[in-house]
C-alpha cells in the first residue's frame, strides 16, 4: 500500500500571500496611473484656461505679441492692459484656485466629511471679518488687511479647535462648531458695515463676495510667497493626511499622534485659506467644490494636487464667464462660483442623506 506524501501546510498560505501581493501592486500601478492621467490633463486644462484668460476677451493679443510683452517690449496699447490688469488677475485666479482647492481637500480629508470646507465651517469668514474689522474700525490698508485677514482666520480655527478637542466625534464638532461661528461673524460683519461710510463699506465689500477686479501685482506677490511658505509644511503632513481617514482608533495603532496632527494641518488648511482670501476676499465654494470632483475623478481616492487643480480650474472659467457674462458689466468671480455651489452642497447633502438610509 502506497501513500502520499504529506503536502507542506505552508505552501499555501506563501501561495496566497504571493497572488494577494500581486495584486495590491497591480491596484497600486493603476492608482499611480490613473492620477498621472487626471493630473497631466487637468494640468493642459488650467493652462488653457490661463492662456484664454490672458488673451482672449475684449481686447485680444495674439502669442507672439505676448511673448514680446514678457520680454520687455513697449507695445502701445497692449502693454497696460495684459501686464497691468489681465496677467496679474490671471495668475491671482491661479493661486486662488489652486490654494482654496488644496485647502479644501486638507479640511474634507481631515475631518472625513465633504461638507467641512472653509466656507462651511467658519474658517473662510474669520478671514473676511479680520479683513473687515481692520478696514472698517482701524482704515488699515496695504500689508497690514492681509495680516488681519490670517489673524482672524487663525482665531476663528483655534476657537473651533479648543471646543472641539477631547471628543469621540471630534470632525462632526468641528463642523457644528464652525457653522455656529460663521453665523456669528456674518452679523459682526453685517453690522460692521451698516454703521461705516459708504467708502470704507465698498473697499470692505470685496471681502465679503469674493472678487478678482482688485488684482495687482502687489497682492499676487503677497499670495505667491504666502503659498511658499505654507507649501513645505504641507508637503510635510500629506503623507499623515492619508491615515485620518482610517479612524483616530486605528490612527493612533498606526503611532500617529492623531490631535497633534488634526492641529497642524487645521494650521495649515488655515493658512491655505486666509492668503487667497486676504488677496481676492472668500471666493465661494471653491474649497467645497474641488474636494469631492477631484475625489470622483481620482476613482474615490483624496488628492491634494488634482484638488488644487480642479481649483484653479474653476476659478478662471468661472472668472472668464463672470466678465463677459452680462454685456458691459464684470461680475465679481465669486457671485458665480456661490450659484454653482450652492446646488452642489444640496446635492452633496441629498446623496449623503441617500448613501445613510440605505446603509
Amino acid at each position: 500500500m502506497t501513500t502520499t506524501p504529506p503536502v507542506a501546510p505552508a505552501a499555501r498560505p506563501a501561495a496566497d500571500l504571493d497572488a494577494v501581493q500581486r495584486r495590491l501592486g497591480r491596484i497600486r500601478r493603476v492608482a499611480r496611473r490613473r492620477w498621472a492621467l487626471v493630473t497631466g490633463a487637468l494640468t493642459l486644462l488650467v493652462l488653457a484656461l490661463l492662456a484664454c484668460r490672458v488673451l482672449l476677451g475684449d481686447y485680444t493679443v495674439t502669442v507672439p505679441d505676448f511673448l514680446r510683452l514678457l520680454a520687455g517690449e513697449n507695445i502701445p496699447g497692449a502693454r497696460f492692459i495684459v501686464m497691468e490688469s489681465k496677467l496679474p488677475r490671471a495668475l491671482l485666479g491661479l493661486l486662488t484656485g489652486l490654494s482654496f482647492g488644496a485647502a479644501g481637500a486638507v479640511f474634507q480629508t481631515m475631518l472625513r466629511n465633504p461638507l467641512a470646507s472653509p466656507d462651511i465651517i467658519g474658517v473662510s469668514l474669520g478671514s473676511s471679518a479680520g479683513a473687515v474689522i481692520a478696514i472698517v474700525l482701524i482704515g488699515a490698508g496695504g500689508a497690514t488687511v492681509p495680516l488681519a485677514a490670517l489673524t482672524g482666520a487663525l482665531v476663528v480655527a483655534a476657537v473651533i479647535f479648543l471646543l472641539s478637542r477631547h471628543q469621540s466625534a471630534a470632525g462632526i464638532r468641528m463642523v457644528l462648531v464652525g457653522i455656529g461661528i460663521a453665523a456669528l461673524l456674518q452679523a459682526v460683519v453685517v453690522h460692521l458695515l451698516s454703521r461705516t461710510d459708504i467708502y470704507r463699506a465698498n473697499d470692505a465689500l470685496q471681502w465679503i463676495v469674493g472678487s478678482l477686479n482688485g488684482a495687482t501685482w502687489e497682492r499676487l506677490t503677497w499670495l505667491a510667497v504666502g503659498l511658499v511658505l505654507v507649501a513645505p509644511f504641507l508637503a510635510a503632513f500629506g503623507r499623515r493626511l492619508r491615515i485620518l481617514p482610517l479612524g483616530d482608533d486605528l490612527a493612533a495603532g498606526l503611532g500617529l499622534n492623531v490631535e497633534r496632527t488634526r492641529l497642524a494641518l487645521l494650521v495649515v488648511g488655515v493658512a491655505l485659506t486666509a492668503f487667497p482670501t486676504a488677496a481676492a476676499g472668500p471666493i465661494s465654494f471653491i474649497a467645497l467644490l474641488a474636494g469631492p470632483i477631484a475625489r470622483r475623478l481620482n476613482g474615490g481616492r483624496a488628492t491634494i494636487v488634482i484638488a488644487a487643480l480642479v481649483g484653479a480650474a474653476i476659478v478662471l472659467a468661472a472668472d472668464y464667464a463672470a466678465a463677459y457674462l452680462v454685456p458691459g458689466t464684470v461680475l465679481p468671480v465669486g457671485v458665480l462660483t456661490g450659484g454653482l455651489g450652492a446646488p452642489f452642497m444640496l446635492w452633496l447633502l441629498l446623496s449623503r442623506r441617500a448613501g445613510a438610509s440605505e446603509g
